[in-house]
């Protein structure tokens, strides 16, 4: 029996997730509510108050877009082994079945961006034809609205006191810069013999993601009066050079790829410029161009791997002009470090979850892989844990004008999720 969802409840809290604006780096107030809302729901809670430099010099580190005083991790406990002070370390059970489950979802948003580009106020929690719109509905308080229903729908029915093992709820703040709100959960005790990430999916199942990191190429050129501007080199030229080359680059690394799983997705591993600055007079010929982009992690590298073929491929097009062979472009990796991460698709976990979500829904999800990076990678590399993303919405319209989610998909999310609690941690 699928634990009914209480669909008032769950519209109620997505819109109250909606309207904290918990923009990264400003996530205490929204990681409050989800502690309060966990233990309401039935659930043993602790906050975790991790420090953010000592975050930052952990070896596995995932960079950062943004400052940050604090770095507030929320973690919910039911079922055996909740009555201790904290999460504690992981074992699982001897007969191969999970021991620990968890449903972890981060909290944080990207900024609304420029108002007039909006038909709806981004933190007003608006309905229209049966859709939630508002900054961070789809990515992802969407998600994270449907693991509080679920688990209240499985407290509704008395199933969390029996539980044969351990469900965590983990919810982090720091996710769209990189990651680190779920690299303190993990080093909090926070994993598992099984997860599921709540990211916008469209209810399909995510087993195997892509990567990225930023970076930060300062490209010289050679001032010159405007009057005489063929005596003088162009740092906006040269980045044109560098340009061509990482597009040659792109276009090779996607064709390298054989996967089934990433070529489907068209360009699994893109490259882009998003930043160009320089200049301080115009009648100047440039002598300096700054310019930040991204550049994507192939499945099965890390983000140090894909780091190395960055520098080789700006390396490589310095050495082939003349000016920039002696005056190289400066490389820098500046913010989020997303590796790549896969759970094989005949997997339990993704296995289980298709099928409970068959039951549940009469749908049976895809299997996909995803050309971005996500926290996935953090619990399947750094904290042992195979882990997937299912979640409600539809990646595209994430952090753009009008985000929006399904109130529908939010319902059947949570139905899934309990179903397959129950599927997994129910003798």
């Amino acid at each position: 029996m699928t634990p009914p969802i209480d669909r008032e409840r769950l519209i109620a809290d997505l819109r109250d997730l909606v309207r904290i604006p918990s923009i990264t780096g400003s996530e205490e107030a929204v990681m409050a509510w989800a502690a309060a809302a966990l233990r309401d729901a039935g659930l043993a809670v602790d906050e975790i108050a991790a420090d953010p430099d000592a975050i930052r010099a952990d070896p596995a580190w995932p960079g950062r877009e943004m400052p940050r005083s604090a770095l507030p991790v929320v973690i919910g406990r039911a079922g055996r082994g909740t009555g201790g002070p904290d999460v504690g370390t992981h074992a699982g059970r001897q007969d191969g079945a999970p021991h620990r489950v968890i449903l972890s979802g981060h909290l944080d948003v990207v900024p609304a961006g420029d108002p007039a580009t909006w038909t709806v106020d981004p933190w007003a929690a608006e309905i229209r034809d049966g859709r939630l719109f508002g900054r961070g509905a789809c990515d992802m308080k969407g998600g994270v609205a449907a693991i509080l229903a679920a688990v209240r729908a499985l407290g509704a029915t008395g199933d969390l006191g029996r539980l044969d093992g351990e469900l965590l709820v983990v919810l982090v703040p720091s996710e769209e810069d990189g990651g680190q709100g779920t690299l303190a959960a993990i080093r909090a005790g926070a994993t598992g013999d099984l997860a599921i990430i709540t990211e916008p999916s469209g209810l399909d199942i995510v087993v195997a993601h892509a990567g990225a990191i930023t970076f930060r190429l300062t490209v010289p050129g050679r001032a010159a009066h405007a009057s005489r501007r063929h005596e003088g080199i162009s740092a906006l030229d040269k980045l044109w050079v560098i340009t061509q080359a990482l597009e040659a680059d792109e276009a090779r690394r996607n064709a390298a790829e054989t996967d089934p799983i990433m070529t489907a997705l068209g360009m699994p591993y893109p490259t882009m410029i998003g930043i160009v600055s320089g200049g301080e007079w115009a009648s100047t010929v440039l002598d300096r161009v700054v310019a930040d982009g991204r550049y994507g992690v192939r499945l099965g590298q890390s983000d140090a791997d894909a780091e190395a073929d960055l520098r080789a491929c700006v390396a490589t097009a310095c050495a082939a002009d003349e000016f920039l062979r002696d005056h190289p472009v400066e490389v820098e990796i500046t913010g989020a470090r997303f590796g790549s991460a896969r759970v094989p698709a005949d997997h339990r976990l993704p296995v289980g979850l298709a099928a409970a979500a068959e039951s549940t829904t009469g749908r049976r999800p895809a299997i996909l892989g995803a050309p971005y990076g996500a926290d996935m990678r953090l619990f399947v590399n750094v904290g042992d844990t195979p882990c997937v993303i299912f979640g409600p919405g539809d990646v595209r319209v994430a952090h753009s004008a009008d985000e929006h989610v399904p109130l529908d998909e939010v319902a059947d999310c949570a139905a899934v999720l309990a179903a397959w609690v129950r599927s997994e941690l129910l003798a």
